[in-house]
């Protein structure tokens, strides 16, 4: 029988590869790793790459077993999920993974100016009601650019066609380096080699998805900091289907 909620809070809170500081506590906390995770934490040099949003973990770790050479570290607030990822890195022995347990709207209080080299985002929330909540909003893309180096690179991969279309527009419209964008990340004859390694990384909903015959989004960006972002005014056919764990759509047809 699986461990309990409890349970894995109380591993948790020994796991040396987990940080815990929801937004409750974040305010009255100081971050003192903030600007000092490759001294402090991965005793290297290596790039890091934050998964916002991470879920189990799983995505985390896979990549973390892919690169070696690239320090990962996997955000969200919900720890009895994140529990699962963390495990399996330390049962495996990989010492170029952490996770950090927050609101990812609080993101920029843990890491300093350059500190982070990439972001993945692995299927997010749309957030169809809210533009303010998609983590590819401006809003977010602002708050990334306080701790990601100049010209930091953003995946997104989403089953979600409403969230690939508004940040297809983002992108567009702020005219952002953009550097690969698919509508059918497995059956894109165009993809290079770097693309073509994470296709053997799928998480347990994602192939429940291409399962259900949905094709998988996938689109890479630089994100510059001497842009000046606008967010784009435009409506968006909502998703026709509900996706796992995802709240009821909106009775809307369109969403901006």
């Amino acid at each position: 029988m699986g461990k309990g909620k409890l349970a894995k809070f109380a591993d948790m809170e020994r796991y040396e590869n987990v940080f815990q500081y929801p937004y409750s506590v974040v305010d009255n906390v100081p971050f003192e790793m903030k600007g000092s995770w490759r001294q402090q934490y991965f005793h290297n040099s290596n790039p890091i790459v934050l998964e916002l949003g991470c879920g189990k973990g799983e995505y985390t770790v896979e990549l973390a077993k892919l690169f070696p050479h690239v320090n990962f570290i996997g955000v969200d607030i919900k720890g009895a999920r994140m529990w699962t990822g963390a495990t399996q890195a330390l049962e495996q022995g990989l010492k170029n993974v952490a996770f950090l347990r927050t609101n990812i709207e609080v993101i920029d209080r843990f890491f300093s100016d350059g500190e982070v080299q990439e972001i993945w985002l692995t299927f997010s929330d749309p957030q169809m009601k809210n533009p303010r909540k998609r983590l590819t909003s401006t809003c977010f893309l602002e708050r990334y650019r306080r701790f990601l180096v100049d010209g930091g690179v953003i995946h997104l991969k989403t089953d979600s066609n409403f969230l690939f279309t508004y940040t297809s527009y983002v992108v567009d419209e702020n005219n952002l380096p953009l550097l690969f964008r698919t509508t059918d990340l497995y059956h894109d004859e165009r993809i290079d080699d770097d693309t073509r390694q994470i296709l053997s990384i799928q998480t347990y909903y994602e192939s429940m998805w291409i399962e259900r015959g949905l094709n998988i989004k996938y689109q890479k960006f630089r994100l510059p900091r001497a842009l000046e972002l606008h967010e784009p005014e435009v409506e968006i056919e909502l998703d026709d289907y509900r996706s796992y764990h995802r709240d009821k759509r909106t009775p809307k047809q369109f969403g901006v």
